[in-house]
């Protein structure tokens, strides 16, 4: 195994507001600030891997996101807590056909959708966000899939979900839920994937290929930070280049 998950991206309209949205509603920091990105990830010593990145769109949301973020709660008090600082923040509620749910669906400024989970014993240690959840045709293949792209191990499989985490057990789940819709156009949330040091970016592609990756043009003819690829339902992801490899700014 020789590539890691590194964050989820998100496209949007105003990166440093949104940003800063997620920001105050996890209780993490920016660790990055530019004009063309800005990161948040969490504050040790939680010591979470995973960062959100937000980059400026190439186009405007149309539809429902195929990749979100659910939050954890500690107790049903809490969940009320998570809910009305995210409203108070900008976000909304909305309905996309979820019913009577024990969860609160609702949309970050931007419109990205996310849920506030009620408390469940498998996220009592996951940090804020619980689970990053992808829809898919075919949950366990695409399991399968991210699993050989991320090095985490397939943790539970379902009629309608599977799910993955990293092997320390620490940070959040990485969960694939089955759903009848079809993919259509680009994502504005995608993963990002990270090469050891030692590893060649080339190699690194191929093997990723190998399990059934596809490879990409960059989003305006160039300048994404490195391999742009799809898994196999077409979600787009990008092979970061090693730190070594970028131009200093």
């Amino acid at each position: 195994m020789s590539t890691r998950l590194a964050c989820v991206v998100f496209d949007t309209d105003r990166p440093r507001s949104v940003a800063n949205f997620w920001a105050e509603l996890l209780g993490w920091g920016v660790t990055v600030d530019r004009p063309d990105e800005v990161d948040v990830a969490a504050p040790d010593p939680d010591g979470h891997e995973l960062a959100l990145a937000f980059l400026p769109a190439t186009r405007a949301k149309a539809g429902k996101n195929r990749i979100h973020l659910d939050l954890a709660s500690r107790s049903i008090d809490h969940q009320q807590v998570q809910v009305d600082r995210a409203l108070s923040l900008g976000a909304r509620r909305i309905d996309i056909g979820q019913g009577a749910v024990s969860w609160v669906v609702l949309a970050d400024p931007e419109d990205n959708e996310f849920c506030v989970l009620e408390p469940r014993e498998e996220y009592v240690d996951t940090g804020a966000v619980a689970a990053i959840v992808v829809d898919t045709r075919d949950p366990v293949r695409l399991a399968e899939f991210w699993s050989a792209a991320s090095g985490w191990p397939v943790e539970h499989v379902g009629a309608r979900m599977a799910g993955l985490r990293s092997a320390t057990g620490v940070g959040s789940w990485l969960e694939f839920v089955r759903t009848p819709e079809v993919k259509a156009g680009r994502n504005r949330l995608h993963l990002d994937l990270a090469s050891f040091p030692a590893e060649r970016q080339a190699d690194e592609v191929a093997r990723l290929r190998a399990a059934g990756a596809v490879p990409l043009d960059a989003p305006g003819g160039g300048g994404a930070p490195g391999q742009m690829l799809a898994d196999p339902e077409t979600n787009e992801f990008c092979l970061l280049r090693p730190a070594a490899d970028f131009s200093a700014v």
